[in-house]
């Protein structure tokens, strides 16, 4: 068998899909041979350079690693779009069987890791290509190869991480995509779906396939809005779903259309963390406390600081300066900013998201335990009149009745969440941000449609 990885043969501003490129060549290894699976690896979304999706792609085929590499090599000369100076491909070419785990094959499984959840560098990869022996290519600066190297140690990652060989695994738990791309001379004007369709389509299919509709901001969300090649793409649990799904949407003709397995709406990126270790361009599971009623900002954006709790501490005595992170809701997650937005001072949270100049960019959080009363001036016994203060520190009184109180009282706070976990809407979910409706969580979920 042979692995072919590759990335970063697309652009921000010109388009082009590196999932298409991997099409392309499996299309041209087809007429050589099998093509086993391709996979659609998403990496690290908080890495400085990176397209929106921040995705690498592998190609498992039988055609022996040497014409393959030609073949891609080939492809990837003709597809890249190398006039944006952003856009540095990178093609990895692996000998071997993609289940295998040995000899160096465990320092590239290390590196896919890495790749979903840390910063590498291009020397990284080079180094790991020289000591593999892959056949390799990079154009530009080459920082593709980084990617690259990523998906073609990802299959193997994901056997060792099924396997339980992790405790905090990256892979093993494989989604799907069906991916419909249009016509050449289509590229780049107005994509015509029928709306209608894929609504139907998904609410039949849900929740096996998740994310190809946002009911709530009525999009449809498997319709990019890109100069690309990808005229519609279904994501699902299982292959044969998503497939059916894609041929029930109405649309321009389909040139093509490939199934690819992935990791997305896994999570993948998320680490157990703390708050005083939590670094920029890493994405975590963080609990803590709310320490102040969130804000709404200009723009619309939402923030809210996180505390350590003290179930949190190493330590039985709080330092004398806590660790804390500030947490926002951005304006496009929309309706997840009226559940942040409810939160109180007090309320115990576990919040999932990537940290970025300090700030958790939240992508969902769970409501471990909610502060449910407030302190309010008492009420007189008697009267039931709200009473006075009775001077700095004396408590409060009743005038009428004589009747004192030493301090406050508590009173039941009815609440807008419950405990559990809640996430932003399908628009503006992440890739790789596992769906609430996937289940597997550890307290109830409240799915976003």
């Amino acid at each position: 068998m042979t692995v072919i990885g590759l990335d970063d043969t697309d652009s921000r501003e010109h388009g082009m899909c590196t999932t298409h490129v991997a099409h392309r060549i499996a299309e041209r290894l087809r007429e050589r041979g099998t093509v086993e699976r391709l996979l659609l690896i998403r990496l690290n979304p908080a890495v400085e350079h990176k397209t929106r999706g921040n995705a690498a792609l592998a190609i498992h085929t039988d055609v022996p690693a040497a014409e393959a590499f030609a073949v891609a090599r080939e492809v990837v000369d003709g597809a890249a779009v190398e006039t944006d100076p952003n856009t540095n491909p990178g093609l990895v070419v692996a000998a071997g069987d993609p289940d295998a785990t040995l000899g160096p094959q465990d320092a590239v499984v290390r590196f896919a890791r890495a790749a979903v959840r840390d910063h590498l560098a291009i020397a990284d990869a080079e180094a790991l290509l020289a000591h593999a022996g892959f056949h390799a290519k990079g154009w530009g600066d080459g920082r593709g190869r980084i990617g690259a190297l990523a998906a073609v140690g990802a299959w193997a990652a994901g056997i060792e991480d099924a396997a339980g060989s992790e405790t905090d695994p990256v892979f093993g738990d494989w989604t799907y995509e069906r991916i419909a791309y249009r016509e050449r001379e289509k590229w780049g004007t107005p994509r015509d779906v029928d709306a209608d369709s894929v609504v139907a389509a998904a609410d039949e299919a849900y929740p096996s396939v998740w994310d190809t509709v946002d009911r709530g901001e009525g999009e449809t969300v498997c319709v990019p809005h890109t100069p690309g090649p990808v005229l519609y793409g279904i994501r699902g649990d299982d292959a044969d779903t998503a497939e059916r799904v894609a041929a029930a949407i109405e649309s321009e003709p389909v040139a093509s259309a490939e199934t690819f397995h992935t990791n997305q709406g896994t999570d993948a990126h998320l680490r157990a963390g703390a708050l005083a270790d939590a670094l920029d361009g890493r994405a975590y599971r963080l609990d803590g406390t709310v320490l102040d009623a969130p804000e709404t900002r200009r723009g619309g954006h939402v923030f809210f600081t996180l505390g350590a709790s003290d179930e949190a501490l190493d330590d039985t005595t709080l330092p004398a300066d806590p660790p804390t992170l500030r947490c926002a809701a951005f304006e496009p997650t929309k309706r997840f900013r009226d559940r942040v937005r409810a939160l109180r001072p007090g309320d115990r949270l576990t919040v999932c998201g990537e940290v970025s100049d300090g700030t958790v960019k939240l992508e969902k959080f769970a409501v471990r335990a909610l502060d449910a009363t407030e302190l309010v001036v008492p009420d007189c016994p008697d009267c039931g009149r709200r009473m006075e203060s009775a001077g700095r520190d004396q408590g409060y009184r009743c005038r009428d009745c004589s009747t004192h109180r030493d301090g406050k009282t508590e009173r039941s706070v009815e609440r807008d969440l419950d405990v559990g976990w809640y996430e932003v809407p399908p628009c503006a979910r992440r890739h790789v941000a596992k769906p609430l409706v996937r289940g597997g969580f550890d307290a109830p979920t409240h799915p976003e449609r």
